[in-house]
C-alpha cells in the first residue's frame, strides 16, 4: 500500500519510540516529529485503516506489516545518513537530509548507497 511521507515518518517514530518495549502514545509521536497531536491522530487513523498500526487502549503498536515498513524506512534513513557522512557531509546535515530523501530514493539508488556504506564498514 502506498502511504505518504508523513505516514512513513509516523511509522518510523513509533518504531524508535517503542524500542525496548516502551509504550507509545500519539503525543509522543507528535513531540518527536514536531507536529500537533490532532495531526498525528488523523495520520494514525489512516495508518490503522491501512493495517499498519493498531491502538491498544491509548498505546500505539505496529502491526507486522507496519513493523516491516517502519524498519525499511529506518534502514533507508540510516544508510543514506552514513552514505553522506562518508562523502564528508556533517552528520547533522546528513541526518536532516536523509529524513527527506528516505521517502523518495529509488530502490536502485538505495542499493548502490547501501553497497557503498557496507563496503566502507568492511575495511
Amino acid at each position: 500500500m502506498a502511504i505518504h511521507e508523513s505516514g512513513e515518518n509516523y511509522l518510523e517514530a513509533i518504531l524508535l519510540l517503542g524500542q525496548g518495549e516502551k509504550d507509545v502514545h500519539s503525543v509522543d509521536v507528535a513531540r518527536r516529529l514536531g507536529v500537533s497531536k490532532p495531526t498525528v491522530t488523523k495520520g494514525i487513523k489512516i495508518l490503522m485503516q491501512e493495517g499498519y498500526v493498531v491502538m491498544d487502549g491509548v498505546h500505539l503498536r505496529l502491526t507486522e506489516s507496519g513493523l516491516a515498513r517502519a524498519r525499511a524506512v529506518y534502514e533507508k534513513h540510516t544508510v543514506i545518513t552514513e552514505f553522506w557522512v562518508l562523502q564528508g557531509v556533517p552528520r547533522e546535515t546528513a541526518e536532516r537530509d536523509a529524513c527527506r530523501m528516505e521517502h523518495i530514493v529509488s530502490d536502485e539508488v538505495f542499493a548502490v548507497m547501501k553497497a557503498k556504506v557496507q563496503g566502507s564498514s568492511a575495511r
